[in-house]
């Protein structure tokens, strides 16, 4: 073969393989992905606003405040209205703050159930969300929707199914109740930071 002939060939191959590049379909973002971006920031702040959708009301119940998830430490949920009243999720189970201090409530609740799947959601512990739901994750990074449906018989009578809206932080998140209720929480001006302020160090310290 012609030395010409030898270079027309191999900058064909070339030009082929960088079509292939080009054309081929990106790797899919995966709970993998949603996992690890979740769970980088090692502190999230900003504000949120909660709808609760009665079927027996006409309006819904709103609530507003602001909102601190610390990776590997937990959420202080800082409720201003329609009344004050600051709230800690952990690991450990959830806290209400009063003029003693922060005291602890319903460690086997419903609530302490359902706050703290709430916890698992924001931090994106997908592991621990896939022990009691099938998860459906569509979108990219910077535009995802994560659909949850209960796999047993006990969450299913509490959930229809929950739906979790995001980019680089969890935008919102709609809770479909087995009886007809709903919850919609939007979190609003989400601020990423690396590092607590001494107030909050202090409340996610216990």
């Amino acid at each position: 073969m012609r030395p010409i002939a030898i270079v027309l060939k191999k900058l064909l191959t070339a030009a082929s393989l960088l079509l292939i590049s080009a054309t081929a379909p990106a790797q899919a973002f995966d709970l993998q992905q949603l996992a690890q971006q979740l769970s980088q920031p090692a502190v999230v702040r900003g504000d949120f606003i909660q709808e609760k959708h009665l079927r027996a009301l006409p309006q819904p119940l709103t609530s507003q405040g602001h909102f601190v998830l610390a990776r590997n430490r937990g959420l202080l949920w800082l409720l201003q209205q329609p009344i004050r009243q600051d709230y800690r999720i952990t690991v450990k189970g959830i806290a209400r703050r009063n003029e003693h201090g922060w005291l602890a409530i319903d460690p086997k609740g419903s609530s302490a159930r359902q706050n703290q799947l709430f916890l698992a959601v924001l931090s994106g512990d997908t592991l621990a969300l896939q022990r009691d739901f099938e998860l459906t994750l569509s979108g990219e990074p910077s535009a995802w929707r994560l659909l949850l449906v209960p796999r047993g018989a006990l969450l299913k009578q509490v959930f229809e199914a929950i739906e979790i809206e995001g980019g680089g932080t969890v935008a919102q998140v709609e809770l479909r109740e087995a009886q007809g209720d709903r919850t919609v929480l939007r979190l609003l001006d989400s601020q990423i930071d690396d590092h607590l302020n001494t107030r909050e160090q202090r409340d996610l310290a216990n």
